[in-house]
């Protein structure tokens, strides 16, 4: 933290925290829609996003987000898809930057019972009006690549 801190005040460039997503997708007559959470800081929608956890590969630590924040379990990719920075703020109040990989996840089932359920709200949307949604750019991007792509 007291890096954190010193390369912030010095103005020095920070490396970018590796984080995991899990982009849930799943089909309708409609096409594809994606699964989004709601952050718990700042209640902006995002999908599920995590650190990568001992033990696991990035793969199996986004699936384990996915179950985590929106209780989604389905079949994910091996390699990510894209990724996206934004700015964590840490408990202690120091911002850091986050790389996140996004896996895309072919979503068999969403729970209504999962371990965040009481503290994040999710929803299902269109990719292209989930773009419109997100905050990041680069995920906004990686939305609408999906949904051309599917055109």
């Amino acid at each position: 933290m007291l890096n954190d801190i010193f390369n912030i005040l010095s103005g020095r460039k920070q490396t970018a925290f590796v984080q995991v997503a899990a982009l849930c997708l799943r089909p309708t007559k409609a096409g594809q829609e994606v699964l989004l959470v709601k952050t718990l800081r700042t209640g902006g929608w995002v999908i599920p996003k995590g650190w990568p956890m001992p033990g696991k590969t990035l793969a199996e630590a986004a699936a384990c987000e996915a179950w985590e924040e929106a209780g989604a379990t389905g079949d994910i990719g091996t390699k990510p898809i894209g990724g996206f920075t934004y700015t964590k703020i840490r408990k202690s109040g120091v911002p850091v930057q986050c790389r996140a990989q996004v896996f895309l996840m072919q979503t068999h089932h969403a729970a209504h019972d999962y371990p965040e359920a009481a503290k994040r709200t999710r929803q299902w949307t269109r990719l292209d009006k989930a773009a419109t949604m997100v905050r990041d750019a680069e995920l906004a991007e990686i939305l609408l690549d999906l949904e051309n792509a599917e055109a």
